[in-house]
């Protein structure tokens, strides 16, 4: 298709330089249509204007989103795991959690699962030119099922809530070190400011759903969410049981389209095999989220429908860098190449994955840097750096992981591989609260083994793997990595808004860690929602979220 620059042009008029400058890259082939998109609505560019942009560079414009509707009045009926602790916005780390918050909460903006943020309870937002203020402005008229209307000292009470560290937020790993409790501020009753510690270009995911305990709560919220379950959204709470399930009833009040189903029924269950089997006996219609090794089950099985979702979701294989037998960074880079990661991807992961490159930088993020060679197996050369390290003899070392997915079997994967190069590796495999323990450094085996192996949710933007797991003041920094140069990238990366400059920046990371290798990650796979024959209209995230509204079945 030809270039329209007379629509390019026009569309410049009104927008800032580093939307421009964007809009350069787009049409001089610098910046894929994919990437365009996804970077431009982070900017706040409307979908509309997006697609105007790609129309006029002759890349056509956005896809209809329109899709055949179901029949309303269904019950739509989801096998999920037990939620590992009380339902709280502020508190909840789970994913079992996280999808019941959703069924009634939302957030002010959404991260689709082709990356690209939608407006929801905002409208739009744009940021300052440094980047370190990002004005949101917010929908009229949307009510809370308690009935008042959603305003701007909401969005401050909830955000300024979850950035307190007297809350022990869950969301505290999203904003501690970029927006503090007084940093929300409101500008009128529909316009929000975000005055941040330092400039950051990928910040409305921090408060997307991509952040799952940001969902916008009435300012009056005092606790004991589960009495209440107050939200926004296009369901309403019906029942709650504590380790049984919940269900829902849809929102007539609420603000936008309303939902075809009548109710929806979420059943908890111990396991991911009876949450198959609930499925296969046509006890629910949906399991949210199966990982690939179970899936087989069901792959081949006409009476079900797999949905699949490209994603961030990955194992770290943490090595403590501040202890024998690990201090060497050849040593660490040495068991790295002892994995095929094309055996991973195809035998245990069954070609739902793609190969880990040991970075967070998926293969999915926009700024990732495709130009940096992939890591490949290469025992020969491991032997060499082993010897290198004086570590030529092997040595005994203890993996410690959690009985989760499909973990284990990785495990065992990587004792046999790291067999080649002399190392004796004992598993010792935790059941997951024996294995998180309290999630902090003394009191974790996470975070205090030696080695382990720890899954890693989605996430829209890498800033929360590239910090909390790998700089120097990480939370999660269960490898104990501390290097300055890493740091001084990584905030430089956090603070670009153009997304050359953070593609630029991610290749010296990828280059860095591959140097170190602190982190081994092996493959990122995709995420698989099953479903029964006749249900259509799901929309799942690569969060583990499952929005419902137009669902229906057949």
């Amino acid at each position: 298709m030809n270039k329209n620059y007379s629509i390019i042009d026009l569309i410049r008029r009104n927008r800032s330089p580093l939307e421009n400058h964007l809009i350069d890259g787009l049409v001089d082939g610098r910046v894929s249509r994919r990437d365009f998109i996804r970077h431009g609505s982070l900017l706040g560019l409307s979908l509309p204007i997006l697609g105007g942009i790609t129309a006029g560079a002759g890349l056509g414009g956005m896809a209809s989103l329109a899709q055949a509707q179901g029949a309303p009045g269904a019950t739509i009926r989801v096998a999920v795991g037990v939620p590992a602790a009380a339902i709280d916005p502020v508190t909840t780390a789970d994913s079992r959690g996280f999808l019941i918050l959703q069924q009634v909460g939302e957030f002010l903006c959404i991260d689709g699962p082709d990356l690209v943020l939608k407006p929801m309870l905002a409208e739009s937002w744009k940021p300052n030119d440094k980047g370190d203020v990002w004005t949101f402005k917010l929908r009229r008229g949307v009510k809370f099922h308690s009935g008042a209307e959603m305003k701007a000292d909401d969005v401050v009470a909830t955000i300024d809530r979850l950035a307190d560290p007297a809350n022990s937020s869950n969301a505290l790993s999203v904003f501690t070190g970029y927006l503090q409790k007084s940093g929300t501020r409101k500008v009128d009753d529909y316009t929000v400011e975000f005055h941040l510690d330092a400039p950051n270009g990928n910040f409305p995911y921090m408060v997307s759903s991509d952040n799952y305990n940001a969902i916008i709560l009435p300012a009056s919220y005092k606790g004991d969410y589960e009495k209440s379950f107050d939200g926004t959204g296009p369901f309403k709470i019906e029942k709650y049981t504590a380790k049984v399930g919940a269900s829902f009833v849809r929102n007539e009040d609420y603000w936008g389209e309303k939902a075809l189903p009548d109710r929806t029924e979420f059943t908890f269950f111990a396991d991911e095999q009876s949450q198959i089997l609930a499925l296969q006996g046509g006890q629910v219609d949906i399991m949210n989220g199966v990982s690939p090794l179970a899936s087989v089950v069901l792959l081949n099985d006409p009476n079900f429908n797999i949905i699949s979702l490209r994603s961030a979701l990955h194992n770290q294989v943490h090595m403590r860098c501040d202890s024998d037998p690990f201090k060497d960074s050849r040593v660490r880079r040495a068991i790295a190449l002892t994995l095929d990661r094309d055996k991973l991807v195809a035998g245990l992961m069954k070609g739902r994955a793609l190969p880990g490159n040991d970075s967070p930088f998926a293969p999915v993020y926009p700024s990732t840097d495709q130009s940096v060679p992939q890591r490949k197996q290469d025992i020969a050369q491991a032997k060499q750096l082993m010897e290198a390290a004086g570590a030529g003899k092997g040595f005994k070392v203890t993996l410690t992981t959690e009985r989760a997915i499909e973990i284990p079997e990785y495990a065992q994967l990587i004792q046999n591989w790291v067999k080649e190069i002399g190392i004796e590796l004992e598993l010792n495999i935790l059941d997951q609260s024996t294995y998180y323990g309290d999630a902090v450094f003394g009191k974790s085996n996470w975070l205090d083994s030696v080695m382990g192996i720890t899954d890693y949710g989605h996430r829209g933007v890498p800033n929360v793997y590239l910090s909390a797991p790998l700089r120097s003041d990480g939370t999660w920094n269960a490898a104990h990595f501390k290097n300055k140069d890493y740091d001084t990238l990584v905030s430089s990366y956090i603070t670009a808004l153009d997304l050359e400059a953070q593609k630029a920046t991610a290749g010296k990371i990828q280059n860095l860690l591959l140097e170190e290798t602190p982190v081994i990650f092996g493959y990122f796979y995709d995420y698989l929602v099953p479903t029964a024959k006749g249900v259509t209209g799901v929309q799942p995230s690569a969060n583990t979220q499952l929005f419902l509204d137009k669902a229906s079945k057949s």
